[in-house]
């Protein structure tokens, strides 16, 4: 098999499974770790990939839009739980919590605390609907106008989202670089700056998948996050630059 041609077949791995592992692809085409890990390297070069530990993931459209609500409210990946987990574990008796409505946010609903009393300020109907019936959580649902995923965002929601303070505030992206937090949608990007100014300290919950990627809209610079929460894919290049910046930064496992 030619070069190109074993690049292209890899794309196209890539293409159907989201995510590839450099051994995985070594035993399918019958070729060293060493080899593939070349590969991998001339084709982020080229801008077809992003390396990661062990691996490669697609490079996202700076527009990327969000997942349908079949697929964002599911069971979350393994990467997913283990960061929504320890996510979790931040929170305190009688906080006020910001909740949004990404797909590792769903996901964290299955870890929160029932032991004690707090509150969670959310901007989504799903979220919303589904902590209704747990007694030891007051709900606050930002209004607004009603997206196809069940998230709030316009100006409406925002201008709502200003007479709220609130202890702990879980932020979620599309992407994670030295110029901070950033999402495929302006009004999500004002809306969520005016949540997380609102918001006394600032846990980010970032996949491996999301380092590296600066997408359409900045949300919210690198300097003003206290905590990052990722998985153990995150290459430590990544993980160096952001503790170089003052963060702290947890391997969720």
């Amino acid at each position: 098999m030619f070069t190109e041609e074993r690049r292209d077949k890899i794309l196209d791995m890539l293409e159907i499974n989201g995510r590839i592992l450099a051994k995985d692809v070594a035993e399918e085409f019958g070729l060293s770790i060493d080899s593939i890990r070349r590969d991998l390297s001339i084709m982020e070069d080229q801008g077809l990939l992003k390396r990661t530990h062990g691996g490669a993931i697609p490079i996202g459209n700076s527009r990327t839009m969000p997942q349908p609500p079949s697929l964002r409210y599911g069971n979350g990946n393994t990467y997913q739980n283990a960061i929504a987990k320890t996510a979790c574990t931040y929170i305190q008796k009688e906080q006020t919590v910001f909740i949004g409505g990404a797909a590792i946010h769903y996901v964290m609903l299955k870890y929160l605390p029932n032991d004690f009393d707090f509150t969670v300020v959310t901007n989504s109907v799903e979220v919303a609907y589904h902590l209704r019936e747990m007694k030891n959580i007051q709900t606050y649902l930002i209004g607004g106008h009603v997206k196809s995923s069940g998230n709030m965002t316009d100006a409406i929601a925002t201008e709502l989202a200003r007479q709220f303070t609130t202890d702990l505030c879980f932020a979620a992206a599309g992407g994670l670089s030295e110029k901070g937090l950033s999402t495929a949608t302006p009004e999500v990007a004002v809306f969520h700056k005016t949540i997380f100014d609102n918001s006394r300290k600032i846990v980010s919950l970032i996949e491996h998948t999301k380092f590296g990627i600066d997408m359409f809209s900045r949300m919210y610079p690198l300097e003003k996050l206290d905590v990052v929460i990722t998985d153990e894919e995150t290459p430590q290049d990544e993980i160096d630059l952001i503790m170089a910046r003052g963060m702290e930064v947890l391997i969720a496992k």
